[in-house]
Parts: C-alpha cells; sequence; structure tokens
C-alpha cells in the first residue's frame, strides 16, 4: 500500500520551540514522513547491492516492510503513543522481507517495549527506545556484522543518548541522531571489507538513514510526497486472460463508510465464486473473473485497497492435473509433520509437491516472502510440528521470525538454495520424529553443491573478480567464483570447480 502524503498542516505543533513532548500523531506522522522519503528513494539503495545477482533488494524490502507498519496504524485502537507504536512494530514484523525488512521490524518492536504505556514521550525515552530497538535487532541476528544496519542503529542511538543529556528538545536529540546516522553510514565500508572491495555503503544501513532522514525533513518543515508506484507493482490492470479459467482476485478493502451488502452486489455482477465479507471499515474481498482489472478498480473506487492477490487459475489448473497423475505423499497424515518450503515458478514448485513438500510459500531470491506469508503457511499446514526450508539466506531471517512467533512446534533447515531444499526433502524420514528429521534434513545439505549461471546486473569488483554489468557470471553454492562472456565457458568452469568431469 503506497502511503499516504503528509500534510505539514497537521505538525505545525513541531514549530513549538523546544518540542519537548511527543504524542501519538506526532510519532505516526513521523514514520509516514520516513516511509513516503524511502519510498522515494528505494531504488537508489537497491543499487547499493554489492552482489551482482538480482535478489530481493534491501531497498524493496524496507519499503514494503514499512509501508506495513504505516498500514497498521490506521487500524490502531487509539492514537496515543502507544498504541501508534506497538501498530508499527506489528505491521512492520508481519510484513517483513528479507533480512533488512526482519531487522526493521526488530527495531521498531523493541522500540514499542520502551514506550509500552505511555500517552506521549521525553527526549529521554526517544533515546532509550531507540537504544532498545538496537539491542533487540542484535539479538535477531545469529552472527552480527559491523558495517551493516546493526552498526548503524546502535551509532545513532548513541548520539540520541548523548543529546538527550544535553537537552530535552526533541528536535535537538533527533537532528543528533539523524546526523550520527549518516556519519555512521559513510563508516561501513571500513567495517565491512566486501563493501571497500565493491565501492559502496552498506543498503540496509542507508536505508536506516533514509527513514529517519524522512521524518527529520518533516520536522524541519519540508513537504515530502511519496514516488509514483513502481510499474512491476502497478501494472495488474495489463494482465490479460488466457484461454480457460481466468484469475483468482482477492484484496483487503478499508473505508470509514462501506456498505457491505452493495459492495458484494457489484462484485456479484462482475464475477463468480464471490466471497466479501467484513463491516463498515473493513472488507475482505474474494472473486474468480476473466480479468482482474475491474474488480479492483471498483475496490479502489470505494476507498484503499491493501493485500493484493492476483493468481493465473489456468496455471493452478494445470497444476492439479499433474498432482492427479502423480498424487503426492502427504508427509504430515503419515509423520505428523508437516513441511513448510519456499519456491518460485509453477516448474521448481511442482517438484517440490512431488517430493512431498506440505505448503508452498511464493518466493526466492528476487522476491523474499514477509514473516506474514511464512507464519500462514506454518499455521495453516495440518500438523503441529513443522520443518520449514527457506531455500535463499536472504529469507532466512524471516523464517526464524516466523518459528518465534508460532504457536507450533518449528524447525527451520537452513537450506539456502533449491537443489539444497531438494536434498533436504529427500531425506525426510516418515518415521523419525521432528528433532531427527531437522537434524538429518540439515546434514543432508552438505551433500550437495549448487552451481548456478546468470548475468551480472551491476559492475562491480568482489571476490577478487571484475565483474561487468551484462556479463556472465557463474556462482558454486551462492559465491561468485567465474566471470566470462558466453555461457558455455563459464558452465564448463563452474563445472570444474565443483569436481564435475566435462562430459
Amino acid at each position: 500500500m503506497t502511503p499516504s502524503t503528509v500534510s505539514l498542516d497537521e505538525l505545525s505543533l513541531y514549530r513549538i520551540s523546544p518540542w519537548s513532548a511527543g504524542t501519538g500523531p506526532q510519532l505516526r506522522a513521523l514514520f509516514q514522513a520516513g516511509c513516503a522519503w524511502l519510498e522515494a528513494n528505494h531504488q537508489l539503495i537497491n543499487d547499493l547491492n554489492i552482489f551482482p545477482v538480482p535478489d530481493g533488494d534491501s531497498g524493496t524490502n524496507m519499503l514494503l516492510t514499512l509501508q506495513s507498519a504505516c498500514t497498521e496504524i490506521d487500524k490502531a485502537l487509539s492514537l496515543g503513543v502507544s498504541d501508534v507504536m506497538q501498530a508499527v512494530a506489528h505491521g512492520a514484523l508481519m510484513g517483513a522481507r528479507g533480512n533488512s525488512g526482519v531487522i526493521l521490524s526488530q527495531l521498531f518492536r523493541g522500540m514499542a517495549d520502551t514506550l509500552r504505556g505511555k500517552e506521549s514521550f521525553t527526549a529521554g525515552e526517544f533515546a532509550a527506545a531507540l537504544q532498545a530497538g538496537s539491542d533487540l535487532a542484535y539479538l535477531a541476528v545469529q552472527k552480527p556484522v559491523e558495517g551493516t544496519i546493526l552498526t548503524v542503529a546502535r551509532e545513532m542511538a548513541g548520539a540520541a543518548a548523548e543529546a538527550a543529556q544535553m537537552s530535552d528538545d526533541l528536535r535537538y536529540v533527533l537532528t543528533a541522531s539523524v546526523a550520527e546516522a549518516q556519519r555512521s553510514v559513510a563508516r561501513t565500508p571500513q567495517l565491512f571489507p566486501l563493501l571497500a572491495k565493491a565501492g559502496v555503503v552498506d543498503a540496509g544501513a542507508q536505508g536506516l538513514f533514509i527513514i529517519w532522514q524522512g521524518a527529520l525533513k518533516l520536522v524541519n518543515g519540508e513537504h515530502i510526497e511519496p514516488a509514483v508506484q513502481s510499474a512491476r507493482h502497478a501494472n495488474v490492470n495489463e494482465l490479460t486472460m488466457p484461454d480457460g479459467w481466468g484469475f483468482d482476485i482477492q484484496c483487503i478493502l478499508r473505508g470509514p463508510n462501506l456498505n457491505v451488502d452493495a459492495i458484494r452486489s457489484s462484485i456479484e455482477a462482475m464475477g463468480e465464486s464471490v466471497l466479501v465479507v467484513g463491516d463498515a471499515t473493513m472488507i475482505k474481498v474474494h472473486a474468480h473473473a476473466p480479468t482482474p482489472g475491474p474488480i479492483l478498480d471498483y475496490c479502489v473506487s470505494n476507498g484503499s485497497v491493501s493485500r493484493v492477490i492476483v493468481e493465473n487459475m489456468e496455471e493452478q489448473y494445470q497444476e492439479i492435473l499433474l498432482a492427479q497423475v502423480r498424487p503426492p505423499i502427504a508427509a504430515e497424515t503419515i509423520s505428523g509433520i508437516a513441511t513448510v518450503v519456499v519456491a518460485s515458478g509453477a516448474g521448481i514448485q511442482r517438484v517440490f509437491v512431488s517430493l512431498g513438500a506440505s505448503k508452498l510459500v511464493s518466493g526466492g531470491a528476487t522476491m523474499n516472502p514477509s514473516v506474514h506469508d511464512l507464519l500462514s503457511a506454518i499455521e495453516d499446514a495440518a500438523a503441529e510440528n513443522i520443518i520449514v526450508l527457506p531455500n535463499e539466506k536472504n529469507i532466512m531471517l524471516a523464517a526464524r521470525q516466523s518459528a518465534r512467533l508460532s504457536r507450533k512446534a518449528v524447525r527451520i533447515v537452513p537450506s539456502l538454495t533449491v537443489p539444497q531444499g531438494i536434498a533436504a526433502l529427500l531425506a525426510f524420514n516418515f518415521q523419525a520424529d521432528l528433532d531427527s528429521n531437522a537434524d538429518m534434513m540439515t546434514r543432508a545439505l552438505g551433500n550437495v553443491e549448487t552451481g548456478e549461471i546468470t548475468r551480472a546486473v551491476r559492475t562491480v569488483s568482489l571476490d577478487g573478480l571484475d565483474v561487468q554489468a551484462g556479463q556472465v557470471i557463474g556462482l558454486l553454492n551462492g559465491s561468485l567464483c567465474v566471470a566470462g562472456s558466453a555461457d558455455q565457458p563459464v558452465a564448463i568452469e563452474v563445472m570444474q570447480k565443483m569436481r564435475i568431469a566435462k562430459c
């Protein structure tokens, strides 16, 4: 959901000097401003990615996470500081994508814990909230690395604490902490050698600075507009109908005075299998239709639309046919253990289904699923014991957070690639218990080497290789190992490094 424009008229109280006590409406506006400024700059943050392979970029992941937080603010029970901050923390966690998004959600969760029960906050309490967020974020990462978003969060909190000892003016404390965040970002290459080699600062660290810089811009009287929505998220109406089953359309519609019956009647005239439930403020919409455009346009005309899902039912039908030809073994019905697998693309997903995967979560390197996506799959699985296969390093933190949130017994098998995920599923033992299976599947990962051939999306110097944008590159177990001008020589060299004899 695109954040709304932040109005300076709402924030005339910022102009009172000193700004000695923060309120709920002010806190909400700070996060909205940070989200708008991040939206305007997220592609620049994506471009800081030091790896030449396109993946779940930090700017996009942080933006989706913060947009989820801002959306959740609309559902806060009141505009007290505590309710606003709890809504931010919950929304960020449920929408967290990628490592940077999960870490951001933990920064907000720590702030929410510190400000719980408060109707307003002082400069000292704001500094303490930043420190609590930094502490919690460090705990969320198994092996914290300096020169990243963690470093900037910690040093920003330290600067805020020093400033709060000198002044009780919140504007002064925010200015000091943002200035330190900027300096800290500039120092990240000195702490993280890969950044120095690539000649960039850390993307997640820059994203955190941008968020709080946006908040400070608002405090200083600058009008912030969100950027135009990116084309890859905005062109859902350009989807064309294949011969066959049409589209499954789902979304959440919010507004102040929604007429559920009237909206249901209108959507029934446009589609089939219509399910419209909710109340005057929020409605869940589900329908089947030849094209998604008319239904989504109608929903947008009635209020604010979020959680949009559009699925091609022809592809789903083909998957059903495949399942009928070779029905997979339902592991949870035999062992009491369900497997939740992250995979992208219908072909790879069919492979995992054929191997007995219980639940699939769409996602991978180019689009990391959120904590909410993973948690929903875990909770929907027909078993109380769950094994999760992330199949991508940038999904690992989100997987661990979803495991922490679930009421079920969840184990994460740390698969970093699709071949590792396949090897892990092949090692599943229907007679073994949860921990034994998790151990066997984890050990199976060590028997797999993964080679990948792709093209570089940016020019970098990494792992001793100088890579030009557009070059063919080879990766071994996720690490860059070969760069060249043609597919076949690069593929052969990767196989040689994998100790595979040339045919």
